[in-house]
C-alpha cells in the first residue's frame, strides 16, 4: 500500500483558524477543498435552491393539483437505505402538506427485480392509484412508466442515477442528472431529491394561499431520514448535501428524530447524542437494509414512518435480527468468493485486472456487501454473481459490482454491452457500483469481457493500491476531546474521515478473535493502544502505519486508541 499525503494549502489552513475552526479541523478541511469559513456555513438558507433542480416546479404543480383533487397517490421505492428514506420522506412530507390519500409499493429484490416495472406498474393502478411517484429508481424504468401512463397513471419520476440513452416518457422528471439540468450538485440521494421536490410543493402551496411562511408546515423535521439516506447511500459528500447531514444529525443530538431512528440508534447501541456520520453508514443504513437484502423492506419503512415507540423497538429488534443473519450469510460468502478469487491466479502474482465470482450457493440478497469486501482486500473491480431466485429465471445471473478510482464501472458495463449484443440482459448504476443481469451460460463471455476493457483502461499505478491520509498527528491532539470534535464534523464520501499516518515503534502484538490484531505501540515517545481490524500478519519492531482516532473507554478512563487502517509496504 502507498499513502499519499493529502496537500494542506497554508493559506486556507491560517484563515480557517482566523475564523475560529479548530487548528487540527482547519489543517483537514483545507486539505478537503474548503475554501473558506463560509463553505463551512451548514444553514438551512445555505442550501441550493429548489428552483435550480429541473423539474421541481413541474412536479410541484402536479403535486399540489393532486392533492387538491383528492387524488391518491402511491410511492415505489427502491429496495435499500436510500428508497426506504426517501419512501418514508416523500410520505410524511405529502401528509405533512396535505394529501389526503398516499400509499406505497417496494418491489421484491428477488420476484420483481430493480425499478418500476410494467408489472409493478400494473399493481400501483390495481390499488386505485391515480399518481405514481417513484423514489431512488424511475430514470431507467422506460417500459415501466410507459406502462403506467398506458393504464391512465400520472408519473412523477424522482432519482438521481445516470440516466441511460432514452428517457422515460413520464408527466415530470425531477433528477440532477438528467440532460439540461444545471443543478450544481450533481451528487444529491435518492432521499434528497424527494426533498428538494416537497420544498418546491411547499412553496407552491404558499404560493396559492393554502398557508403562509409563518404557519407552513416544518420540512425540517424531515432532516433525520434525509441525512441517514444519504450517507447511507455512499453518495459524495460535497458541500449541499454536507448541510443535509449535518442538519439532520444536528436534529438528532437534540432528540428531535422519528421514533424508529430512535429505536435503531438503542439496537445498534450507539448513543443518539453523539450521532455521528459513522452511526447512519455502519449501524443504522445496514440495519434497514439488511430488510431489503433478505426479507422485504415494507419492515424499514414501517419502520420510518411510525410515531409509536412501542411498534418501532418491535420493527428495530426486527431488523436486528433479519441483520445478523445477513452478516452470517455474508460471512460465508466472502470467504467461499475469496477462495473463488484466489484460485483465479497465481497466489505469487498480480491478481488479473478485474475479477468475476459466481457461486450457484450464493444469495443475491447479499453480493453487492461480499463484492465491496472482495474489492478493498484485492484493489480490483469486482462483480459477485448469485442465481436470480425468480420464477422463470432459473439460468439467469444477478450480479453486482464494486470499484476502484479511476474505473467508472457502468461505462464498463456499457461497454461489454456494445462489444457483445445479448450478454447483459439488464444493466445499470454508478461509476464506483454497478449491478447487471446475465445469463448463465454467457457468464465467462461477460468475464473475459470485463477483464479486456480493465486490462485496456487500467494501469500499474492505478492497480497499485492508494491511500490518501493526512500526514503525521502532532501528539497534542491526541486526546479524547480532539477526537470527539473530529466525530462531530461530517465525514463520508468525497470528504472521507482523517486519517494519519507515520512511522511509530510496535511494543506489542496479539490476536484477538482469531482475526484482529490488538497492539501496544509507541507514538511520538508516549505509548498508544492500537488495534488493526481483519489483520492478522504481525508487524516488524518499527511500522509505519496508516490510522484513525478512536476514544476508547475502559473501567470510565476514556483513552484514544489508533484504528490501523494500513502499512506503508
Amino acid at each position: 500500500m502507498k499513502f499519499e499525503v493529502r496537500d494542506v494549502p497554508p493559506r486556507t489552513a491560517w484563515a480557517l483558524e482566523q475564523a475560529g475552526v479548530h487548528p487540527l479541523l482547519a489543517r483537514l478541511f483545507a486539505a478537503r477543498g474548503v475554501a473558506s469559513a463560509d463553505d463551512l456555513d451548514d444553514g438551512l438558507a445555505r442550501l441550493l435552491p429548489p428552483a435550480q433542480l429541473k423539474g421541481t416546479r413541474e412536479a410541484a404543480v402536479l403535486l399540489a393539483d393532486a392533492i387538491a383533487a383528492g387524488r391518491r397517490l402511491c410511492f415505489v421505492a427502491d429496495y435499500d437505505c436510500d428508497g426506504a428514506t426517501a419512501c418514508a420522506v416523500g410520505i410524511r412530507g405529502l401528509k405533512l402538506l396535505g394529501a389526503p390519500h398516499v400509499d406505497y409499493l417496494v418491489p421484491d429484490r428477488v420476484v420483481d427485480g430493480y425499478g418500476l416495472t410494467p408489472p409493478i406498474a400494473e399493481r400501483v393502478a390495481a390499488r386505485g392509484a391515480e399518481l405514481l411517484i417513484t423514489v431512488d429508481n424511475g430514470i431507467a424504468s422506460v417500459d415501466g412508466v410507459a406502462a403506467a401512463r398506458a393504464a391512465g397513471l400520472q408519473v412523477l419520476v424522482t432519482d438521481h442515477h445516470l440516466p441511460g440513452d432514452t428517457l422515460p416518457a413520464s408527466d415530470v422528471t425531477v433528477n440532477p442528472n438528467q440532460p439540461g439540468c444545471g443543478f450544481e450538485s450533481k451528487s444529491l440521494a435518492g432521499v434528497g431529491v424527494m426533498f428538494y421536490v416537497l420544498l418546491a410543493l411547499r412553496a407552491e402551496l404558499r404560493a396559492r394561499g393554502a398557508f403562509d411562511a409563518a404557519a407552513q408546515p416544518r420540512l425540517d423535521a424531515l432532516l433525520p431520514l434525509v441525512a441517514l439516506g444519504t450517507v447511507a447511500d455512499v453518495v459524495r459528500l460535497d458541500a449541499n448535501n454536507r448541510r443535509l447531514v449535518a442538519q439532520g444529525l444536528r436534529r438528532i443530538r437534540a432528540g428531535q428524530m422519528p421514533a424508529g431512528l430512535a429505536a435503531l440508534f438503542a439496537v445498534a447501541g450507539r448513543d443518539a447524542r453523539k450521532a455521528s456520520t459513522f452511526d447512519f453508514g455502519f449501524a443504522l443504513g445496514p440495519r434497514i437494509n439488511a430488510a431489503g437484502r433478505l426479507a422485504d423492506m415494507t419492515l424499514g419503512i414501517e419502520l420510518l414512518l411510525t410515531d409509536d415507540a412501542a411498534r418501532a423497538d418491535e420493527l428495530a429488534r426486527t431488523l436486528d435480527g433479519i441483520n445478523r443473519e445477513r452478516r452470517e450469510i455474508e460471512g460465508g460468502m466472502r470467504e467461499q468468493a475469496l477462495s473463488i478469487a484466489e484460485g483465479l491466479f497465481d497466489p505469487a502474482a498480480e491478481p488479473p485486472a478485474a475479477l468475476c465470482v459466481f457461486d450457484p450457493d450464493f444469495h443475491e440478497g447479499v453480493v453487492g456487501i461480499v463484492a465491496a469486501r472482495l474489492k478493498d482486500k484485492l484493489h480490483r473491480p469486482t462483480f459477485v454473481f448469485a442465481p436470480s431466485g425468480a420464477e422463470g429465471r432459473g439460468h439467469e445471473l444477478k450480479g453486482s459490482g464494486r470499484s476502484i478510482a479511476g474505473f467508472h464501472l457502468r461505462d464498463a458495463l456499457d461497454l461489454v454491452a456494445k462489444r457483445h449484443p445479448g450478454v447483459l440482459l439488464k444493466f445499470g448504476g454508478h461509476a464506483m457500483a454497478a449491478g447487471c443481469t446475465i445469463a448463465e451460460e454467457h457468464f465467462e463471455v461477460f468475464e473475459q469481457a470485463l477483464q479486456q476493457v480493465a486490462t485496456e483502461w487500467l494501469d500499474a499505478a492505478t492497480l497499485t493500491r492508494r491511500l490518501a491520509t493526512d500526514g503525521p498527528l502532532p501528539a497534542e491532539y491526541r486526546r479524547p476531546d480532539v477526537v470527539d470534535t473530529l466525530h462531530q464534523a461530517v465525514w463520508g464520501q468525497g470528504f472521507a474521515a482523517p486519517v494519519f499516518n507515520e512511522e511509530v515503534e510496535v511494543l506489542g502484538q496479539r490476536l484477538v478473535g482469531e482475526k484482529h490484531l490488538a497492539l501496544k505501540l509507541r507514538h511520538q515517545g508516549q505509548p498508544v493502544d492500537g488495534i488493526w481490524f481483519g489483520h492478522t500478519e504481525p508487524l516488524p519492531a518499527r511500522a509505519h502505519l496508516a490510522f484513525r482516532l478512536e476514544a476508547d473507554e475502559w473501567q470510565g478512563v476514556r483513552r484514544v486508541r489508533l484504528l490501523v487502517e494500513g502499512l506503508a509496504g
